[in-house]
């Protein structure tokens, strides 16, 4: 797991759920697709730091590969809570 900044991020057209989000982890920039649109839109996210998951297999959801996924929290009434650094830290940094 490592600390990533969303410096892009759109609805995926034809989805209800779906967001694209381009990350940069500092050495590298990755894409990810994640089913946050009903609880998060493309502006709640762009310009700040999550927590991703990078050792996947890489998948497709609709046509668009997803190259890391972003971590969130759910309860049992479907409530997400992506998971942020409680300081500010350098896009990269491993999650221990």
């Amino acid at each position: 797991m490592r600390i990533g900044k969303v410096v892009q991020a759109e609805r995926v057209e034809g989805s209800r759920n779906l967001v694209k989000l381009q990350v940069d982890f500092g050495s590298e920039k990755l894409q990810a697709v994640s089913g946050i649109a009903q609880q998060y839109t493309p502006e709640d996210i762009i310009g700040k730091k999550f927590m991703f998951i990078l050792n996947l297999v890489r998948r497709k959801f609709m046509g668009i590969e997803s190259q890391c996924m972003i971590f969130a929290a759910e309860d049992e009434k479907g409530n997400l809570a992506l998971m942020v650094p409680d300081k500010d830290i350098e896009e990269g940094s491993i999650v221990h």
